[in-house]
This record gives structure tokens, sequence and C-alpha cells, in this order.
């Protein structure tokens, strides 16, 4: 099976990044939508799943079968293309600290996204989740209440955040190992352990969030509200940069991408083809 090494992945991540920060407002703010509505469905299918599932008899299993089911989110992000925020928090960087992309470039590209993944996730909320009734059901809606209060009230300031880098350090290692895989079998496994992982460890993730809590407000769960939404929204996107933006971006790019020369042929890997040639013919 055809991979690149971490000097083809950085590449193809900067090229990547690139392309993103480049993209016209329009296009940006609808591939943004559709990410949003993605990780929307990744939320409703782990609701859908787990409802039910007592825990004094599944014990942590039912966390098991959210994270499982929920990388379902970022497999279509990433093989049916899309713009999500928490994804471009380390590739656009990338771009950026390899002088492809400015800086105002970055904080455009991120402000429409984080519109765009709102805006699609809100429509999942409201009209295919709460609407339809998927969701208003007796089971789902005591999943979605513990969900959403967990993370809109129960949780501190702090704990948002650190839980939000550790989500997003994930993440993006999924965004990263998918982009060294060469075929859709391979992008698939690389994103699911990372993502299984965050979402059964109770991890934050800022657009994940824009679909729980505004969920269980639609659905009129007792206790939450919108400032309890963008509090916690504020915290996991701090905590979600930081996850990207240091521990995947920063540390790789000072691993592969410091002293690398753009013209510079990485070695070959797999199947033969350098990992230059790969990094240019695929990317998320």
């Amino acid at each position: 099976m055809a991979f690149k090494d971490p000097a083809g992945i950085t590449v193809a991540a900067v090229g990547a990044g690139t392309r993103k920060a480049r993209t016209g407002p329009g296009r940006t703010l609808a591939a943004g939508f559709l990410a949003g509505a993605y990780i929307a469905f990744g939320g409703l299918l782990a609701i859908s799943v787990s409802s039910g599932l007592d825990p004094k008899m599944w014990g942590t299993l039912p966390t098991l079968f959210t994270g499982s089911v929920f990388a379902l989110g970022l497999i279509l992000v990433v093989i049916a293309g899309a713009d999500l925020l928490t994804g471009n928090m380390a590739l656009v960087p990338m771009a950026v600290f390899k002088r492809a992309v400015t800086a105002p470039a970055l904080a455009l590209n991120f402000t429409l996204v984080l519109i765009g993944n709102l805006l699609g996730s809100l429509f999942v909320a409201y009209f295919l989740a709460v609407k339809t009734g998927v969701v208003t059901a007796e089971l789902p809606l005591a999943r979605l209440q513990g969900i959403a209060t967990a993370k809109a009230v129960t949780e501190t300031d702090w704990q948002i955040f650190l839980r939000a880098v550790g989500c997003n350090w994930l993440v993006c290692l999924s965004v990263w190992m998918a982009l060294g895989a060469e075929d859709v079998a391979g992008k698939v496994l690389a994103i699911f352990f990372p993502i299984m992982g965050f979402v059964a460890m109770g991890f934050d993730h800022v657009v994940a969030n824009m679909f729980f809590i505004p969920a269980a407000i639609f659905a009129h769960v007792p206790g939450i509200g919108w400032d309890d939404a963008l509090k916690n929204w504020v915290f996991a996107f701090l905590g979600n940069l930081v996850g990207a933006g240091v521990f995947v971006a920063g540390f790789y790019y000072y691993l592969y991408g410091r002293d690398t020369p753009p013209d510079e042929e990485p070695a070959p890997v797999g199947n033969g083809r350098t990992t230059r040639e790969t990094a240019i013919s695929s990317s998320p």
C-alpha cells in the first residue's frame, strides 16, 4: 500500500493549506457549510447509536460506540471534500510558516470557514435532528441532554480548553495521516482511530459542539442557553487552535518543514512514486 513519509505529508499539508487559503469566499463558505453539516451528521448518528445504553450495564462502551460512528463526520469531510475549521487550523498555518500564505489570508479563511461550519451545524441540528423528531424521542433526547449538559454546563472553562487541545491534536493527526494515504481505504483507516479516541475520551470539538448544544436548545433541554453555547465555543475554539497550531502544525513544521526547499524531492515511498509526486496528486 502506497503512502507518504512525514516529509511528504508536510509538502502535501503546505499545498493543501495554500489552496484552502486562496479559495474564493463563496466557495469557502459553501465548503464550510458542508463540513459543518457532515460533522453534525456524525453527531446525530452518534446519538442515535448510543441512546438507551445504560452506563450501569454497559460501562464505558457507549462512549466507544459514540466515537466509532462519529468518525463518519471527518470521513465525509476528507473524502467527499469540505472545509472544516479544526483541520484548517493545522493546514493553513503550515502554509503561513512556509510563507506561501499571509496572516490576513489565514484570518479570513478561519472566519469564513467558522461561519460556514456554524451554519451547516445549525441546519442539521434544527431541521434534521429536531424537526424530524430524530432526537426528540425519549431515549435519543436523554442521550442528547447528557452530552450537551456535560459540555455546556458541567465542564469548567479550563476543562473545555484542555479537552479541546487534546481533541484537535487527534483530529489534525487524522487529517495529517489521511494526507499520507494514497487510497480511500487508507484515508478512512487513518481517520477512524484518532476520531474514535477523542470522542471516547470526552474531548471537545468546537464544530461538533455547534451541533450538540444548539440541538439541545432547539429541543428545549432545560438549563442550557445560548450563553452556555457561546462560552463553550470560545474556549473550545482556543483549545482546538492550540492543539492544531502548536502540536501538529508547529511540531511537524519544526521537524520536516523548516529546512526543506520547495523543489526538494523526498525519498520514494510505497509503490515507488516520490513523496513529492504523491503529495501533489492528493490531499484532503
